[in-house]
């Protein structure tokens, strides 16, 4: 069978499909995470939850109610809060994390980013207008 056959016969398979989201990601680590623990624990019951989530992964991604999953990842999102970002690309998270701080606006609440290791800065929200100082 050639690559472009397993390919398409692939992409049949999952159409109508859910896929794979942020909520997956994160089981599919704790998975591995608790694996590497069995390594060295040797307990059945690890073992066992980290196949549970696997058949929860794995139910997910090929279920056909697309609308319940999605609801079902929002919601998680929303308790993710902050660590969105680390959830959806964890590279480029780290990379931002490295190079940029995020200040709050004391008037509107609004996120500002600004470059680290430049002492203290004045900022100007872009939502309301205030300045005031960061220390980055």
């Amino acid at each position: 069978m050639a690559k472009g056959d397993f390919d398409r016969k692939m992409a049949e398979a999952m159409r109508g499909r859910y896929g794979s989201d942020e909520l997956n990601n994160l089981l599919n680590a704790i998975v591995l995470v608790l694996l590497i623990i069995n390594i060295f624990a040797q307990q059945t019951w690890l073992l066992l939850i980290a196949l549970a989530l696997v058949v929860c992964v794995g139910w997910r991604i090929m279920s056909k109610n697309v609308e319940a999953r999605r609801n079902e990842n929002e919601l998680f999102l929303d308790h993710a809060g902050r660590f969105r970002p680390w959830l959806r690309n964890p590279s480029a998270a780290l990379k931002e994390a490295r190079t940029y701080k995020h200040a709050v606006c004391p008037d509107c609440g609004q996120k500002v980013r600004v470059p680290r290791g430049k002492g203290k800065l004045r900022v100007t929200c872009p939502k309301c207008h205030k300045k005031f100082e960061v220390k980055s």
